[in-house]
């Protein structure tokens, strides 16, 4: 590159619990970090939201924090690419700008009653040959029927074309590149795959599918591939005239990142959730063991690359909920301090099923429950179960991977936030039988995003080079005998057994 040619691409990540900007420079190494929670909101139980206008406020200020921490301006950046948590949806009005009701956040719950009525006709797995996912809470598209429903007026400016919807990638896109002044309204093939309405084959909208939710073609955005440029930011924001290159929603993300290209290749990533991911080249391998099959990413004119996805809803956020809700610890670090002062769990198992059990089990009637308490126990022994409930609940979803795909995996690749805790990392390899490998850069979600953006760009040639860019930080290998493996796993699952059949009609 010569010294006219930008040198860096930045990568916006709309997660869960923030909104981050990252710039790489060319070996993808981290240059600088703009980083801003937002608002978490629960009207109810069960109910799980965020402000998108808040989102987009903080989008706008961490960009500039990372381009000003780095004394960069945007003539240095190449692409911009974006990530973003999958499922949320927002639905918003075009003419205006505005949500007409918050993000409803991929944890929410409330629309359990509409899967039930969708499954009614065909069961769980309805629409799931077409579309690689079983009916649940958990995708975007009963939520937009939600709003649809539920919110005065929103039907009615739906069926006159007023109202767009978007997974937050969508959202942040339309915002950058315009907003009701031209903004694009597109998502790519991986935030697209998780909405319930594309169909894997065809990667576009299946128009039978939203007649029978009732959502009008009209709001869902174009579909694109994962690495093209969309468009460029738009007005007078820091980054205009660049590019916006890639999008990939942040699981895929985190495996593009850790230069998971071929087939058989796996990553962890350890998050509010946690999310493997197994690629299975181009073929679209449909899970007889509870996973989900969807997109794992296209470069442009290629061809798309499939995955299967082991999806469980709480990891993170049960360390979370121990600072936040029952005050065990000040600050999420903690926890490993106190696992370490107990040789193991004193026989306690936490299964946090706070919205209902996704993969392997996919029980939305499940709810969080701590079995095995005795005097014996204290809180040294809880914090340790909860962070083995993490390497529990991985090891269900690696068994339900091999099972799937007849090849078992080698090794394990793994990215997020808990992946700094040796203690969970050391236990998953005991419980999984496999090494754990941590790479030198373990923000994968972002630089997946990156990678993406630059390779449409021509920042980077291919994926070979990205690959490269991998290098091991450290790995864990199992020291845990069978024996022991196989009796933790038992409790385990009869621990999870508990936790069925908890809700009831009248459970509020």
């Amino acid at each position: 590159m010569s010294e006219n040619t930008p040198q860096y691409v930045i990568a916006i990540d709309q997660g869960t619990t923030s909104s981050r900007a990252i710039v790489f420079d060319h070996d993808g190494n981290i240059v600088s970090v703009g980083q801003l929670e937002h608002e978490q909101i629960f009207p109810r139980a069960g109910w799980v939201e965020h402000d998108p206008e808040e989102i987009w406020t903080n989008v706008r200020e961490v960009v500039g924090t990372a381009l000003s921490k780095a004394n960069l301006t945007r003539h240095d950046i190449a692409a911009v690419g974006i990530t973003n948590q999958r499922e949320t949806a927002v639905v918003w009005d075009k003419t205006t700008g505005k949500p007409v009701y918050n993000a409803i956040v991929w944890q929410d719950t409330r629309t359990q009653p509409i899967v039930n009525e969708l499954a009614a006709e065909g069961g769980l797995d309805r629409f799931k040959d077409k579309t690689g996912l079983p009916l649940a809470t958990y995708f975007s598209g009963t939520k937009i029927k939600w709003i649809l429903d539920n919110v005065e007026g929103a039907r009615e400016k739906a069926e006159r074309g007023d109202l767009l919807f978007g997974n937050t990638d969508s959202w942040v896109i339309w915002n950058l590149t315009g907003g009701t002044n031209g903004g694009v309204h597109v998502t790519d093939v991986t935030n697209a795959s998780r909405t319930l309405f594309m169909d894997l084959e065809t990667l576009q909208w299946d128009d039978e599918i939203l007649g029978i939710f009732g959502v009008p073609r009209s709001m869902m955005p174009e579909i694109k591939s994962s690495s093209e440029v969309y468009g460029t930011v738009a007005g007078s924001q820091l980054l205009r005239e660049t590019p916006v290159a890639g999008i990939l929603g942040d699981q895929q993300a985190a495996t593009f990142g850790q230069a998971a290209f071929g087939k058989g290749a796996a990553k962890n990533t350890y998050g509010t959730g946690c999310f493997l991911i197994f690629n299975t080249g181009e073929e679209i391998v449909k899970s007889e063991n509870g996973l989900i099959t969807t997109v794992a990413y296209k470069l442009g004119d290629a061809a798309p690359v499939y995955a299967l996805e082991g999806s469980i809803a709480v990891t993170g956020s049960l360390v979370q909920w121990l600072r936040d809700n029952l005050g065990m610890i000040n600050s999420a670090p903690e926890i490993e301090q106190l696992a370490e002062k107990v040789e193991d769990n004193g026989g306690v198992y936490i299964v946090p099923a706070f919205s209902g059990l996704f993969a392997p089990y996919w029980r939305s009637d499940a709810r969080g429950a701590i079995v095995g308490l005795t005097r014996f126990v204290n809180r040294n022994h809880i914090a340790r179960a909860a962070l083995e409930a993490t390497a529990f609940q991985t090891r269900e979803v690696l068994d339900a991977v091999n099972a799937d795909s007849g090849v078992p995996l080698t090794e394990l690749r793994v990215d997020g936030g808990m992946v700094a805790n040796d203690a969970l990392m050391q236990f998953q390899a005991d419980i999984l039988g496999v090494d754990v490998v941590r790479p030198e850069v373990i923000e994968t979600t972002s630089l997946g995003a990156a990678y993406a953006a630059g390779l449409a760009v021509g920042y980077w040639n291919d994926t070979d080079e990205l690959g490269r860019n991998w290098n091991e930080d450290k790995r864990w290998t199992p020291q845990m005998d069978q024996a022991e493996q196989d009796r933790q796993m038992r409790q385990w699952k009869k621990a999870v057994t508990k936790t069925f059949d908890w809700v009831d009609d009248d459970v509020k």
